[in-house]
């Protein structure tokens, strides 16, 4: 269980908002590229229509995320991404359209201290309370740890440095959208009722690593035991039984919701989408940041959130259709 001395509300391992960094003298949001229309090639899965239990099962929720109560939802079938859209894909959208990213736009983006390629002069901010996190300029989609870095040979791994804006762009590009918190959990769960994992109740290491989290101790020590410091390629582990991989670990990933942690004690029973407004959207899944003592937020039912302009190097996303 983490405390929210080591982990507020709110929180994405950390992530600091854009109002944070705005905060600190930071430029604010410039006008961005529209997008026309496009092809998406990622693999999908079929989710059959069902009814499922929405919320905490483990006893392991964050209190303030609002993981209860546990309420019953019935979804129609849908289709959604095996995997979050990766570098490749994303490149294709961005080549396409022209588009510009907000971390692009601003000039900067958050970047994990441990994963920083770049030149200390380029660290152009240091939101106070979680100093493992770096404003980094030139730090985007193209170059997750600053400005020294590339996804050369990285185009299968989840694109990172998006905002909930940027993701909304190309869902809307390949004619998709992003799904609500409903359809990501009950896609997560894998089939799997009340599970606290995509692939059940055992732990991350029962066995052998099934995600890609933090081992070793955060923010300071990374064992790597998993063979990951960062992203790992979107088709690592094993996929859950509806063919998702790594819903859990990895990229946190954007949802289509408004955040509210009050929302379930009032979420209607068929097809929930969230409050009607908000300052911040629903992120699901965790990161490779995650760990036990910090951020136990790796689990099917666990929430977080941040500002729809964000954007940080453990967050993507994954769209659906119905």
């Amino acid at each position: 269980m983490t405390s929210d001395a080591e982990c507020g509300p709110g929180c994405t391992c950390g992530a600091p908002g854009r109002d944070q960094f705005v905060a600190l003298g930071m430029p604010s949001r410039e006008t961005l590229r529209a997008s026309t229309a496009g092809r998406h090639d990622l693999e999908q899965a079929v989710i059959p229509a069902g009814t499922f239990t929405m919320g905490d099962s483990s006893g392991d929720l964050n209190p303030v995320d609002g993981e209860v109560p546990r309420h019953p939802v019935t979804l129609p079938g849908f289709s959604i991404d095996t995997t979050a859209v990766t570098n490749d894909a994303f490149a294709r959208f961005v080549d396409a359209t022209g588009y510009t990213t907000e971390a692009e736009a601003f000039g900067y983006s958050a970047v994990f201290h441990l994963a920083l390629t770049a030149p200390e002069e380029d660290i152009v901010g240091v939101p106070s309370g979680t100093p493992w996190w770096l404003g980094v300029r030139g730090a985007d989609w193209r170059h997750p740890g600053g400005g020294d870095s590339s996804i050369d040979g990285r185009g299968d791994h989840p694109v990172v440095h998006v905002s909930w804006n940027d993701a909304v762009a190309y869902a809307g590009w390949v004619g998709r959208r992003l799904p609500s918190e409903a359809e990501w959990e009950y896609a997560a769960r894998g089939g799997i009722e009340g599970a606290k994992y995509p692939w059940g109740d055992d732990e991350v290491d029962a066995g052998g690593w099934r995600a890609n989290i933090w081992q070793g101790e955060f923010p300071r020590v990374n064992t790597v035991e998993d063979g990951f410091l960062s992203t790992a390629p979107v088709r690592t582990f094993e996929p859950n039984g509806y063919g998702l991989w790594q819903s859990v670990g990895n990229v946190w990933e954007w949802c289509q919701d408004w955040f509210d942690p009050n929302y379930y004690g009032r979420s209607p029973a068929a097809s929930p989408t969230g409050p009607d407004r908000g300052q911040a959207r629903v992120l699901r899944g965790g990161s490779y940041l995650c760990h036990i003592s910090y951020c136990n937020r790796y689990r099917n039912s666990a929430r977080s959130q941040n500002t729809p302009d964000s954007s940080m190097s453990n967050s993507g996303f994954r769209t659906v259709a119905l």
